[in-house]
């Protein structure tokens, strides 16, 4: 399995994550589109830095939420949702186009991303806003039981889909991320994350909240670059997966 990453979530003069570290380990970058974070300056920082590793750039799109780091949920009516989704790809294909590079995939962030996964008309509308801008597009989703309903659903738009799993994240038993406000949401323990990569890679499997064993297929695993250990934790999942 590939390894993907959020990458480019500073903004301004205040600095997230740890991409120069972490991007020589990782395969695909997500990349912040100034809407949950971010600012034209770091997305061409940003992707001139994964064209120089060679990691493959995917956009990051997110709700309007700079001060919520876009994970708070919001109603949006549909044709705007789109024009939002839309505009964030848009500005980041600009930027890959003056690099000498382009946006390959398409990753929606946070609240968004929950809330497509849980809610197929939101689904709908962001597989709807990535095939009319472009459609060779790649969505990247999260890898739930139904798999089947999401790629139908995307079959309708042409589109090809890339499913992906969290090294660090405790599931539910329904398949969906523990809501972060959880306080075992997030894995800290490197071996509780290298135990769920290996069994994710071995097995083709999770571990739920209530020790359920969940079957899941998986194209990617979504590793993060923020805080203190995170270039030790990629490190150790780019080792349990193999090379490049």
């Amino acid at each position: 399995m590939k390894l993907n990453c959020d990458m480019g979530e500073a903004f301004g003069a205040w600095t997230m994550g740890r991409d120069e570290e972490i991007m020589p380990f990782v395969d695909q970058a997500n990349i912040a589109c100034s809407f949950h974070a971010s600012d034209p300056l770091t997305m061409s920082k940003t992707v001139a830095l994964a064209k120089r590793h060679n990691v493959t750039i995917g956009a990051h799109p997110a709700y309007p939420d700079l001060v919520g780091f876009g994970r708070r949920n919001m109603d949006i009516a549909p044709h705007e949702l789109k024009a939002i989704i839309q505009y964030q790809i848009g500005a980041l294909q600009g930027i890959c186009q003056a690099h000498g590079t382009k946006v390959t995939y398409v990753k929606p962030h946070g609240a968004l991303y929950n809330t497509m996964m849980s809610n197929f008309t939101v689904l709908e509308t962001v597989m709807e806003s990535v095939s009319e801008l472009d459609d060779s597009l790649i969505l990247m989703l999260m890898a739930i039981p139904e798999e089947h309903h999401v790629k139908a659903l995307a079959g309708k738009y042409g589109l090809k889909l890339w499913f992906e799993v969290f090294s660090d994240r405790l599931y539910t038993d329904e398949g969906r991320l523990t809501p972060r406000q959880q306080a075992d949401a997030v894995h800290k323990d490197f071996g509780l994350i290298e135990q769920q990569v290996q069994q994710l890679s071995e097995h083709g499997t999770l571990t739920t909240e209530s020790g359920k064993s969940l079957a899941v297929h998986a194209d990617t695993i979504c590793v993060h670059g923020d805080g203190d250990h995170a270039v030790e934790a990629v490190q150790r999942i780019r080792a349990l997966v193999g090379k490049r």
